[in-house]
């Protein structure tokens, strides 16, 4: 990224965005390792009852 021709400060703002943006799309997803749920298969945290103390 050359950010040398751009004169004002908010041009090269937006011309680092948008190569921080276009590198990031690129870049691959690693894969979910095995035995990772998803969302929606996750285990949920039961929520403590109103009005109990934890100690």
């Amino acid at each position: 990224m050359n950010t040398k021709n751009a004169t004002d400060r908010v041009e090269r703002k937006k011309l680092k965005r948008e190569a921080r943006k276009k590198a990031e799309a690129a870049k691959p997803k690693p894969k979910r390792p095995a035995g990772v749920a998803r969302g929606s298969m996750k285990r949920k945290v039961k929520q403590m009852v109103k009005g109990q103390r934890k100690r």
